[in-house]
Formats: C-alpha cells, structure tokens, sequence
C-alpha cells in the first residue's frame, strides 16, 4: 500500500486537492494548509480573500504549539472627512440582512501576510511549489459548482455593485452559473507577484499603493503606515482539559476561542453517560449551555476583551461554578445580533509526521471594492455589526479585531489527534461545540460528529435542523420562554465544521455538507 502522509478537509474539493499536492510533493501540514487556503481565494471567492484576515493553530511535531493571529486590524487614524459607508440589503428568502460595505468598511488585511509568516516559519517546500495549484486555478479556470451560485446570488447587490466589482465576479456580464468555467486571471498574476516579493509587494509595494490611493481620495481610513506595520502576532492558543483531551484553541482577544473553552467546560459538568445524542435531555442541556454562554458573555465578557488575565478570570471555577448552579434552572434569553451569513471557511490538516494545522479566514461579506487589476476584493471587518457590539465608527484605532473564528486542535498525549474549525458567525463556538461533544461523548466517527443535525440559540431563538426524532417539543420536556424555528433541511447557517482525525496513523476526515465540504488522505 503506498505511503499516507495525512488528510485535509476544507470548503472545497480543489482546496483540498492543493493541500494533497504538497503531501505529495514532500510537504508537510503547513504546506498543505498554506496551498490549501491560497486555493480556496480562488475557488470560494466568496468566503475569503487575501484582503481578509484569518487565524492558524499550529502543533509542530517538533516545538511548541503557536496560534499565528492575522486577522484584521483596525487603522491607525480614521478619516473624519466624507467616508465611503453604505448599506448592502442580502435577500435570505424568509429574511432580509443589512451589511455594511464601501471603502469606509475595509480593514487592515492580514490574510496574505500571515500566510506567508506560516510558510517561512513552519513551511517545508518552496513558496513557488505551495502557491502553484492556486494560480494554475485562477489562470486556467475551475468548473463553478452548485454552492458557489448559491454564495455569489446571496452576495449578488456587493459582487455587482460597482465597475471594479463587475469585472471580477461577472466578467462576461453576469454572475457565473453552476457548471461554467471560473477564472480569475489578475489573482493569478498577483498571487505569482507575491511568490517572488513577498509580504512587502503587499504592504508596501504596487498593491498597497493602489488601495491606499483609492481610499484616500474616495473615502476609506487605509494609509501606507496602516499596511506598512501591520504585523502577524504569534499568541500561546488558550488550552484547557476536556474529557481527558487537551483542547488548543484561539485565545483573546478574539472572544470565539475563550467562549468555546467555557462551554465545554459547563457541558463537562454535566454527566451524559445516560443521555442519549438527540433526545429532551441532551438537547435543553445544549440550549442551557448556549444560553449561559452567551448570558457570561453579556456579563462584561465583550468589554475586557483586551485584558491579559480576562481568561482565566473567565475560565475560574469560581466564574464557572456560577453558572454550572444555573444549568438545572431557566436562564433567561438576552437579545444580540444574529447574522445569518458568516462569510467564513476553514481547512483542516494533520500529517504522518505529527504535525497538525487548523486554520480559518475570512472576508467578511466583502466590501465590494477591488484592489485595480489585482483581482483581490477587500475585507468589510469595519462594517460588520457582529464584530463591532459598541456600533460602527466607535472602533479603538490601531487594534486587533475580536473575531468568533476559533481554529481546535484536540490532542491525546500529546500528540494531534483531531483538528477542526468552522465558519459561520456567532455559529461557529456552537457548531464547533457539538461537533467535539459528538466525537467525545458521543464516540461518534468523524464523518456522523460532522453530519449530525445541530442546534443553535441566539436572541431569544432555538434553532433546529432536522434529525431530532426522539424529541418531543413540548412545554414539559423543553420549558423554554422562546422562539423555536425547526429548519426543514441541513443549512450553512449552522455553521460548516471541517475536521480530521488520526489515531495509530489512520486518518479520517470530513467536510461538512452544509457547506459543500470535502476531505482527502494522501
């Protein structure tokens, strides 16, 4: 039998496929993580950028484990003259949801940056190699798939909003369909320009200089000295025990990581040897969970999220105790924003050699401008509502963007045994929870903890996908003083968890369908 060298599971079946490249080439996870994501600019356009931002949680077989940080950053100075800051209405079908677009929404972009810090830190083959599969996509077209049409129509008012917009997401003058052949011949271009400048042809070279000339002169807070410090930060990932594993996650100040951390440990406290997956008891512990999670949350957890001590503080038995009492009574549901979208994706990646990568980006929903003759759209960090709870234009200058993106490593002594993330907004902590709770609780294999209906509450609102038939919704068995909305299919709303496993060298893994994931082992 020929050699496994690890298993990839992403968004997509050619961003894993560019990650297997490099497991073939001789590269480690890193490689397959960093060639994986550089695909997926191309083939989930709609998710991520190079203008966007992102997180990867690394466990090198050899070192200590490093979560690289580079999301975005708000700017230094914010333009106080006419800003460029208007509202893009997204069409659900039951729902209608307001976005905030424009240059005035752009952000500090970290994506490309931390890409490549990864790859000169942790990466094993040649730049040129990892970037390859990405730029032969762009160049040489990729056949457009069923869940791509369903982003780019949800998306339709920003991808058509204005010329440069027009230009690269309906080049022949309308949006691409399922089945036709998508290309993005300027990102190919950018994308082997970056290849031989680095990190600098983005931050402080052509690029850099077209962005920050258009939002100087049309209304966005961007300068050179923006882009030209933007740094990549390597933080020590927030751990905490979790049914005897080691749980790696992301750590503050983005609030995803911590906020999973204190779930897991309220759903640790409870004892699910006699529960089983599905019924009254499992689900009302899941809402009560999710409920206190969010109830801490409100309790001033958003308002330090800059503080170094906040997560122990937070994570303290005595924190936790508080709120493990009110497990057995009705926590009372406090409203927040609930986004319907969540412009995010995530790969997964664990290889032979013990090396294990989790990362997830995203673009936001985009802000409808595109770098000229770049093919790269930039990210709307500055006008999403669920990463500004303060409200838009109160933003601290100069400061790292708290993100519920939370990129999981699980570990068994020691060594990587799963590796997951998801996108999808506030859904992401939620799914991410479940999806640990299925393949540790549960003992459920990768693929049933990934496919597994899930639950969500947010607002005063218990979502449920189909697959809970032993639940009996009734005023006695689930005494919530809330909104149930039973879902009638599987959706992207509930997130999109992709996760491997390996255990004794045999690698699984599993992409999720809500968002038309993939995997592979190669």
């Amino acid at each position: 039998m020929p050699k496994i060298h690890g298993s990839i599971a992403a968004g997509h079946a050619k961003t894993v496929e560019a990650g297997l490249e490099m497991f073939r080439l001789g590269g480690n996870a890193f490689d397959a993580a960093v060639a994986g994501v550089m695909a997926s600019f191309v083939v989930e356009p709609t998710l991520t950028s190079p203008a966007g931002g992102g997180f990867l949680l690394a466990h090198p077989a050899a070192g200590r484990n490093i979560l690289f940080d580079f999301f975005t950053q708000t700017p230094q100075q914010p333009n106080l003259s006419q800003v460029d800051f208007r509202p893009a209405v997204v069409n659900f079908g039951s729902v209608t949801q307001e976005f905030q677009i424009g240059l005035g929404s752009i952000a500090v972009p970290g994506a490309m940056g931390g890409l490549l810090h990864v790859h000169r830190r942790l990466g094993r083959l040649p730049l040129e190699a990892v970037a390859a599969p990405a730029i032969d996509y762009a160049k040489t077209g990729v056949e457009f798939t069923e869940f791509q049409d369903y982003c780019f129509q949800l998306l339709k008012p920003i991808l058509l909003d204005n010329a440069g917009s027009r230009q690269l997401f309906a080049p022949d003058g309308a949006l691409p369909v399922t089945g036709s052949l998508w290309k993005m011949p300027d990102l190919a271009e950018s994308l082997a320009y970056l290849v031989e400048a680095g990190a600098a042809g983005f931050y402080q070279g052509d690029i850099a200089a077209r962005l920050v000339q258009d939002c100087q002169n049309q209304g966005g807070h961007l300068t050179l000295n923006d882009l030209r410090d933007y740094q990549v930060i390597e933080r020590s990932p927030l751990t905490v025990r979790y049914r005897n594993r080691t749980v790696l996650t992301n750590p503050l100040p983005s609030a995803g990581g911590t906020l999973i951390a204190f779930a897991l440990k309220l759903l640790e406290s409870a004892d699910l040897s006699q529960v089983e997956f599905g019924d009254a008891q499992h689900v009302t512990l899941l809402a009560r969970v999710m409920q206190l999670t969010n109830l801490a949350r409100q309790d001033g957890f958003d308002a330090q999220l800059y503080a170094a001590d906040l997560a122990e503080q937070f994570l303290s038995p005595q924190h936790l105790a508080s709120y493990q009492q009110r497990l057995a009574q009705s926590a009372q549901p406090h409203s927040q924003h609930s986004n319907k979208w969540g412009s995010t994706t995530h790969l997964s990646a664990i290889d032979s050699e013990g090396n294990a990568a989790s990362v997830t980006t995203s673009n936001g929903e985009g802000s409808a401008y595109v770098i000229p003759e770049t093919g790269i759209m930039t990210n709307n960090m500055l006008g999403e509502a669920d990463l500004h709870p303060q409200g838009f234009h109160n933003w601290q200058p100069n400061l790292r963007i708290s993100s519920m993106m939370a990129p999981t490593l699980i570990l068994r002594d020691g060594q990587p045994e799963i590796a997951l993330g998801s996108g999808g907004a506030n859904r992401i902590r939620t799914a991410i929870l479940q999806v640990i709770s299925n393949l540790l609780d549960f003992e459920m294999s990768v693929e049933q903890a990934v496919n597994s209906p899930r639950v969500h509450w947010e607002a005063g609102v218990f979502n449920l996908e189909p697959g809970f038939e032993r639940l009996t919704l009734d005023s006695n068995q689930f005494p919530f003083n809330e909104t149930l909305e039973l879902w009638s299919q599987q959706n992207m709303f509930f997130g999109g968890v992709h996760a491997v496993t390996q255990a004794e060298q045999q690698f699984t893994g599993a992409g999720d369908p809500r968002r038309d994931g993939a995997t592979g082992v190669g």
